[in-house]
């Protein structure tokens, strides 16, 4: 068994695939397990107490020694700095090519079943000024603290929308950070919606109230249907306009404050990554914040025979969520019977991701407040004007015709920062845009690949398979 990713539930799919007596290769694009939740500080910084940036430190420090039994015993080979550019049928198995290391020598590994656990990244609504020095995304700040130990700024003003803000700025003032103001698009009031959800996550309204708390002991004012539209500056961001949005995130006129900061975390919550599972041709549903996820059944298998899936590819949920899928796929992989109680966490998680993603789903209003010279497109400094164009001009009904006409998402990140705001800008759907490869590769690479390998086939439509046996 392979599984692609060693965040949490990669790591959960890995320590638990072994326990039952599968052999596992687990590849991951970084040097340690943990993935982007359980970054924490390399050895070498001393940290005395790393746990210290976490939530349920514990869930992950158990499994991570249990990796390390499974690799002492030969159980589990962990290939680290491993990024999977594609996944291919070789004959009866699967065929996994990966870039290694900073060289990107190319690596190969087989295996009868593949579980993909490869997160998700940050989305981002752009606005003007947001190119400036001193302008991170909210999880790209979080990153830099909980690895490096280093703040983005000393000032730092919070923006987006989801419950990520809130821990984000309880991380920056915990470590020595000024945050001035959280600035929430949308309203926490959509959770009455509901009610029954929060009522069977308690865990969750808990955090919530630290979280609160904490603002309230540091000083930081929650404004809550209010975005930066704008950030202010020369050689770095000195300044942002924060503006009240009316229900569709449209900026109403006359309401923009300025408040003084040397650096912005902005984030609009996150995205499942799918391009390995989309290149393999899994299918996707829409989630409840707008956002493509993987189809799965009861089993996390995915609409492709051999390949399964667990965490945010199924829509984001947060780690708790992605462990116990991790550990749900790994069962499954390995033909044991799905204990219930893990079935009844995952609804119970899951229900509370679709509500998360109701409440904070951006309003289609939000691109009022981008100007016509906006870089929608970094990489390629591709400006809104020139895609608004693409569609009103030049008859671009999608996101990958925009993309051949601007040059809008072509460059080194291959969309993953202006892919949401490009389709939003176009009315096209995000998951449209599918790509054979998950990251860009090496010519040699690609004329090295077999003549006769195949992609997948995804499973044609029918009746849904039958459940498997569920124990408490």
């Amino acid at each position: 068994m392979a599984v692609v990713g060693a965040g949490p539930a990669g790591l959960a799919a890995a320590v638990t695939a072994a326990d039952h007596g599968l052999r596992v290769t687990l590849l991951d694009a970084g040097e340690r397990p943990g993935g982007q939740y359980y970054r924490h500080p390399a050895d070498d910084l001393g940290a005395d107490r790393p746990q210290a940036l976490h939530h349920q430190w514990r869930a992950f420090t158990d499994r991570r020694d249990r990796l390390a039994a499974h690799e002492a015993a030969g159980r589990v080979t962990r290939l680290r700095s491993h990024h999977v550019w594609t996944v291919l049928r070789d004959g009866g198995q699967w065929a996994l090519h990966a870039l290694e290391g900073p060289e990107e020598n190319p690596a190969l590994v087989h295996a009868d079943a593949v579980l993909l656990a490869t997160g998700a990244y940050e989305r981002q609504l752009p606005f003007p000024g947001w190119t400036l020095p001193g302008v991170v995304g909210a999880a790209g700040a979080q990153a830099m603290l909980k690895s490096g130990l280093v703040l983005p700024g000393r000032r730092v003003v919070v923006a987006g929308s989801g419950p990520l803000l809130l821990a984000v700025a309880d991380s920056l003032s915990a470590a020595g950070a000024r945050v001035p103001a959280v600035a929430e698009a949308a309203l926490y009031t959509g959770y009455a919606r509901h009610l029954p959800t929060l009522v069977r996550n308690p865990a969750k309204l808990a955090e919530a109230a630290l979280f609160g708390s904490a603002l309230l002991r540091h000083g930081t004012r929650l404004l809550m249907r209010h975005a930066v539209t704008e950030a202010h500056g020369t050689d770095r961001v000195e300044a942002v306009t924060v503006s009240r949005l009316d229900r569709n995130w449209r900026p109403i006129p006359g309401t923009g404050r300025r408040i003084p900061c040397d650096a912005v975390a902005v984030g609009q919550g996150l995205v499942p990554q799918l391009e390995l599972a989309t290149g393999l041709g899994c299918a996707t549903r829409a989630t409840a914040d707008g956002t493509p996820a993987l189809v799965l059944d009861h089993a996390q298998r995915t609409s492709v025979p051999g390949i399964w899936s667990a965490g945010e590819t199924a829509g984001v949920g947060g780690a708790q969520l992605a462990l116990v899928e991790g550990e749900l796929a790994a069962l499954a992989v390995a033909g044991r019977p799905l204990p219930g109680a893990l079935v009844r966490g995952r609804a119970r998680l899951r229900a509370f991701a679709d509500a998360m993603g109701a409440a904070h789903r951006p309003g289609p209003g939000w691109t009022d407040w981008l100007t016509d010279t906006t870089d929608v497109c970094r990489c390629e400094e591709v400006p809104a004007g020139r895609v608004r164009e693409a569609v009103t001009d030049l008859g671009a009904t999608d996101a990958r015709t925009v993309k051949l006409l601007t040059r809008a998402g072509m460059g080194w990140c291959q969309g993953r920062m202006c892919g949401q705001a490009v389709a939003a800008l176009t009315g096209a759907d995000p998951a449209a845009d599918r790509r054979p490869f998950s990251c860009p590769v090496p010519l040699r690479h690609l004329a090295a690949l077999p003549a006769d390998a195949e992609p997948a086939r995804p499973e044609p439509p029918g009746p849904e398979r039958a459940p498997a046996e569920a124990a408490d």
